[in-house]
């Protein structure tokens, strides 16, 4: 491997950890949000919701803008805006502020998802892409990790405002590495294309037999990995547990068992084929949700391991799955694979809270399994989707 790809490696890990980290800094935070300006957990949950609709409906903009401005411009712009929206943050006066900013936040950090893998695919040799990608995505779990254990360790000590300026100004040192360091495009040349030719690239997508229910198992898991990871916090820091909020931000250190598992069903979805993987990580995600509903804070960090190891299995089965399926325009197959990943977490997220709210996190849990089971059994019909090969498209494994 030479000097160039280790550079693209490292650059591109550090934007996945800077836009992950600041895409969910808020996460831990919604108690404190919803203390510090008198507003329901639902209601508080939107400072996320806010920018994953936000950062959804941006990513057919972002990558398409990349196609005639280029991929490294795009995604320095992304990391140094975002930054700076996230030290406005941690200022606001006001909940209509916050929300107002965090929209605006979404459609910054887009740049990064829409284009990195992208770039990956078109600079990085043909042997070496599944470890660049492993790389990418690992980078973004430990942004996620991270961006929630450091806001709960530095909001105890000084506050939420302070917890937010330090993901900040990651974010500012992370612009300026991945601009000193990312090589310039060599395989990529920009060129416009038509409005039309994108609509007709999506439509396309949409039409094939097994991509959508690709997209709606991609909308349900993150939606159900959101819902949990809102809400968890709410009941951590409330009786019998009393949980403070560095104790909260610590149990989101199992983030990091989520890289650990897309490389692992990566490769287990290479061997025994992806249609065989994907229900087996959706059982595993359910199962560690029903883990939760004990009172015995160790089985609810167990169960907290084990459905973000599903999860992450899952989003890296249907992920890579997409990629192999759509046989020309990737990209855009991708955007569509990407916004309703999003979308889920807006939309699910948000509609956990009024669960949460009426039903409290028995009501939640149930809530989640039934939107799971709807999952698994999409999985099963999937198993008897026509094979990519034989429709015309690329071989689905």
């Amino acid at each position: 491997m030479n000097a160039r790809y280790w550079l693209a490696n490292f650059a591109l890990l550090l934007a996945g950890f800077a836009t992950f980290a600041s895409l969910y800094d808020v996460q831990p935070l919604l108690p404190a949000l919803s203390a510090q300006f008198g507003v329901a957990p639902a209601t508080a949950s939107l400072a996320l919701s806010a920018s994953t609709i936000a950062l959804a409906a941006a990513l057919f903009v972002a990558g398409s803008l990349s196609e005639s401005l280029g991929r490294k411009l795009p995604i320095v712009a992304s990391l140094g805006l975002s930054s700076a929206i996230t030290f406005l943050c941690a200022l606001v006066p006001n909940f209509s502020s916050l929300l107002a900013l965090r929209l605006f936040e979404g459609i910054a950090i887009s740049g990064v998802p829409a284009i990195a893998m992208a770039y990956i695919s078109e600079e990085v040799a043909p042997e070496a892409l599944g470890s660049s990608m492993g790389l990418y995505v690992a980078g973004t779990a430990l942004g996620g990790m991270s961006g929630r254990f450091v806001v709960g360790v530095v909001a105890d000590h000084a506050g939420w405002r302070a917890s937010l300026m330090a993901i900040a100004l990651v974010g500012v040192v992370c612009a300026v590495a991945v601009a000193l360091v990312l090589p310039a495009s060599r395989n990529f040349t920009p060129q416009r294309q038509s409005a039309l030719e994108h609509v007709r690239a999506y439509r396309a997508h949409t039409m094939d037999a097994g991509l959508p229910w690709l997209y709606a198992t991609s909308f349900i898991i993150m939606g159900a990995f959101v819902t949990i990871y809102n809400y968890i916090g709410f009941r951590l820091i409330a009786p019998p547990f009393r949980l403070s909020q560095s104790a909260i931000g610590a149990i989101f250190v199992v983030y990091l068992l989520g890289g650990a598992a897309s490389a692992i069903m990566g490769r287990l979805a290479d061997r025994y084929g992806r249609r065989n993987v994907l229900w087996i990580s959706e059982a595993i995600f359910l199962g560690g949700v029903l883990l939760t509903l004990s009172n015995d804070l160790v089985t609810i960090v167990a169960g907290i391991a084990i459905l973000t190891v599903g999860f992450f299995g899952a989003h890296s089965v249907a992920s890579s799955w997409v990629g192999r399926r759509a046989r020309f325009n990737r990209a855009h197959a991708t955007a569509l694979y990407l916004f309703a990943y999003y979308l889920g977490s807006s939309v699910l997220g948000s509609l956990g809270g009024v669960v949460f709210g009426n039903a409290g996190w028995n009501g939640t849990v149930i809530a989640v399994a039934l939107i799971l089971a709807v999952a698994l059994v999409i999985a099963v019909f999937v198993l008897r989707v026509v094979p990519a090969a034989r429709s015309g498209q690329a071989s689905v494994g």
